[in-house]
């Protein structure tokens, strides 16, 4: 029997690898095997200054060349613009993108283009951004209970801000062959429905799968979105 396909999974802004702790022991209930890196910049104690895009383009090409085979990337939030950036810098360790409620740039385009301009001014002197714990518990984990926001909250980080100003050159990715994901968790209420899919157009051919829950459903509902990912892994093999 043939290996299942391995997941290599990407946190977005404000998160830590270990985001995805539930979702990584929900797969392996099911037989897939999964793991998560955390960015640069991204811990607790940890300069954010001086971390650029470059940096995290160079993290997630480490651990992708570190596989000892072609993975499953999949990018929550954020890490969609990183995933186009630098996937095509490893190819073939690349079986196939899976974008969750995650942005997709445009060819040149910045994310700070992408995020309100109250909140770029909002830089700090070590050139990261503060979590809005406003805005995590009423839009992001909107519906969520108290316990699950503050276990969330206790997790996330200041996010270096040089992540968002890099103008990303989109067309290695769109010269790739790997197919293409959209998950959406059909609840997010950070951005319209149709504002998600605009942004998946700019892949040009994919295929799209919906769950019910809202943008942070790596923490308030792991075990859909390990349903979820399994169901494109399955996809992905019958293909």
């Amino acid at each position: 029997m043939p290996d299942l396909p391995r997941f290599l999974l990407l946190h977005g802004a404000f998160h830590v690898g270990t985001a995805w702790d539930g979702v990584i022991a929900a797969l392996a209930e099911t037989g897939f095997a999964a793991e998560a890196i955390t960015f640069p910049g991204h811990g607790r104690s940890v300069g954010r200054a001086g971390v650029a895009f470059a940096d995290y383009e160079d993290a997630l090409i480490a651990a992708l060349d570190r596989q000892p085979r072609p993975v499953i990337l999949v990018g929550h939030s954020a890490a969609g613009v990183v995933m186009q950036a630098a996937a095509p810098r490893s190819p073939d360790k690349v079986a196939a993108a899976v974008f969750h409620n995650a942005f997709i740039l445009e060819h040149d385009r910045s994310m700070i283009e992408s995020i309100p301009p109250d909140g770029a001014a909002a830089a700090a002197p070590d050139n990261s951004l503060a979590v809005d714990a406003g805005f995590v518990a009423q839009v992001l984990m909107a519906g969520a209970d108290a316990a699950a926001i503050d276990r969330t909250l206790a997790e996330l980080v200041p996010q270096p801000f040089g992540y968002y100003t890099h103008r990303v050159d989109t067309r290695p990715f769109a010269a790739m062959t790997c197919p293409r994901y959209v998950l959406l968790a059909a609840d997010d209420a950070s951005l319209p429905r149709e504002a998600w899919l605009a942004m998946a157009g700019h892949l040009g051919d994919y295929k799209l799968f919906e769950m019910p829950g809202g943008h942070e459903a790596l923490y308030t509902d792991p075990e859909s979105l390990a349903r979820a990912l399994a169901a494109i892994a399955r996809d992905f093999d019958a293909s």
